[in-house]
């Protein structure tokens, strides 16, 4: 007869191997028709990876449980029944993020809108990484509250710390979907993730910067990846980034200067005027420099704390060499070029811009041919609409959120479309 711990354990051990075969239900993660709406390439591959991970837990499950069948010492069973346990925890948060991204498609209008920008997520990523020799990870791109985007990089290992992320996960908030230039910020962290620019660009940040002040270099070259992200939407959409920032990042005069210790992030008001700089170094005076006005305006720097204060002087006296570095100086991340010889901010530029637009006539919007031939430039022209004729900017989000839809579509058609979630 089994001792009473013996029987106990090894009904816990029953409990928890029923509860890792239970997640092998993937239907039950994500709703079927959220699953359909994934691009197959896509759906395979997170669908794939998830499956392995929940296999990978059952396995263990099983084996401990023949092993507490078999009569193992009573003591090493307990133990790994505990690491189970703490396995299980972990790869239910891996399913719950995945399935909460995917289950935000169960409606077919973010259904059609979400697959769209699956679609341009994967297209600015690629259009960095190809010309460089690298591939271009899958994008699933899922709504949720908040403020600012962000993204689950494809390759990082996910909260089981066995397993890599499938695909770029990025978040989009809702007040930003019909101005989602975020979205472009996200994938320059892919990008700088997989040339390793980032820590090229702080090391050249950090050596540039360092005669002028020690500190302030210092902190450039910890804002690193969020300076590479900045410059990889401003190459792609040109000046319409800045304005979504802005809404993102403003607050009162404390918090747009506040610094926080660790914080890759440059404090709101020096972000916001990096970025307008950067649109005026390479496109001119335009509309950017009324917004970097009204925030001086509404944030002067004399209401700043002391140490802030110290730093927005001296970086916007260095603003041409931070420029010069993110912009025009060579990198071995790219080959030995500077980033804006691989994405070219000058095919962005309100004058290209504005003479595609022409070009292109009634057809911008409509044509399936402009969506697979320059889907980036087609959407930083409908983005910017808004900006340019606030008078009828309801109107430019509907046709922009159509054109994303519509981008989707030729996508999805592509797919086998008897292809059933696996």
């Amino acid at each position: 007869m089994l001792s009473a711990e013996t029987a106990q354990t090894a009904l816990e051990v029953l409990h928890w191997r029923l509860a890792c075969e239970a997640l092998q239900d993937l239907d039950a993660v994500a709703a079927p028709q959220a699953w359909a709406s994934l691009e197959t390439y896509l759906r395979h591959q997170v669908r794939d990876r998830l499956g392995a991970i929940v296999a990978g837990l059952v396995a263990e499950a099983v084996v401990l449980e023949r092993r507490t069948a078999a009569g193992h010492d009573l003591g090493d069973i307990r133990r790994d029944l505990l690491r189970l346990r703490a396995r299980y925890l972990q790869v239910e948060t891996v399913l719950d993020f995945y399935g909460d991204a995917i289950n935000t498609r169960t409606n077919s209008v973010m259904s059609d809108l979400l697959r769209g920008y699956d679609t341009l997520a994967s297209d600015s990523m690629a259009r960095t990484l190809e010309p460089l020799g690298l591939d271009a990870p899958p994008a699933l791109v899922y709504v949720d509250k908040g403020l600012g985007a962000a993204i689950l990089r494809a390759g990082v290992r996910l909260w089981d710390a066995a397993h890599a992320s499938p695909a770029a996960a990025i978040k989009l908030t809702r007040h930003n979907l019909s101005f989602p230039t975020a979205m472009l910020h996200e994938t320059g962290h892919q990008v700088a993730h997989q040339t390793g620019w980032n820590s090229e660009l702080a090391d050249l940040l950090m050596a540039r910067l360092a005669p002028r002040s020690r500190e302030v270099a210092e902190y450039w070259s910890a804002w690193s990846s969020e300076i590479a992200a900045d410059v990889h939407a401003f190459g792609q959409a040109g000046w319409t980034p800045v304005f979504a920032l802005a809404n993102v990042v403003d607050g009162s005069t404390s918090q747009v200067y506040r610094i926080l210790p660790g914080d890759p992030h440059p404090y709101p008001l020096i972000r916001v005027l990096f970025n307008v700089a950067m649109c005026h170094s390479w496109f001119g005076p335009g509309p950017w420099d009324r917004l970097a006005t009204a925030w001086l305006a509404r944030h002067p720097v004399e209401r700043a704390p002391e140490g802030a204060a110290g730093i927005t002087r001296v970086s916007i006296a260095a603003m041409g060499d931070i420029l010069d570095i993110c912009t025009r100086v060579p990198m071995h991340a790219f080959h030995g070029v500077p980033f804006t010889a691989v994405v070219d901010p000058r095919r962005v530029s309100p004058a290209a811009l504005a003479s595609f637009a022409a070009a292109s006539g009634d057809s911008l919007g409509t044509s399936s041919y402009l969506r697979r031939r320059d889907p980036l430039r087609v959407f930083a022209v409908l983005a910017g609409r808004t900006l340019e004729d606030p008078v009828r900017a309801g109107e430019h989000r509907s046709r922009l959120r159509r054109w994303v839809a519509d981008l989707g579509a030729d996508n999805q058609s592509l797919s086998n479309p008897s292809d059933k979630a696996a």
